[in-house]
């Protein structure tokens, strides 16, 4: 559904995909909202999140030179905000049921690509 919109790219490491992939499948076979699942869930949507922050907020930054001291504040900020988000992702996933969890692991799925060929 992504791909007919236009849409922001983030490039994460090969192994937050790999492990995406992995836990998605993984939870999509157990099919449980349950306490494990949850708790994975919540540590993979913590890793996606720190890694998108840090694209869009610091990768300008660095690539502007920037200093030390605004590199700092802009780090301040993201750790700020990742701890609002993780208050709100976990108040959330306390409260998932099968079919819930099954939607977000869909949506998981549908943001994880791997990376094109290169043009030759």
């Amino acid at each position: 559904m992504l791909k007919q919109q236009s849409h922001i790219v983030a490039p994460i490491p090969d192994e937050l995909r790999t492990r995406s992939l992995y836990t998605v499948d993984e939870l999509r076979t157990r099919g449980k909202a349950d306490k494990e699942a949850i708790d994975k869930l919540f540590n993979l949507i913590v890793d996606l999140t720190e890694n998108g922050l840090d694209f869009f907020f610091l990768e300008p930054l660095r690539r502007l030179r920037a200093g030390n001291m605004m590199m700092s504040m802009a780090k301040m900020g993201i750790s700020s905000m990742l701890k609002g988000s993780k208050m709100v992702v976990h108040k959330v996933l306390k409260k998932l049921d099968d079919r819930s969890l099954a939607s977000i692991l869909d949506f998981i799925e549908e943001i994880i690509h791997e990376p094109e060929a290169p043009a030759q």
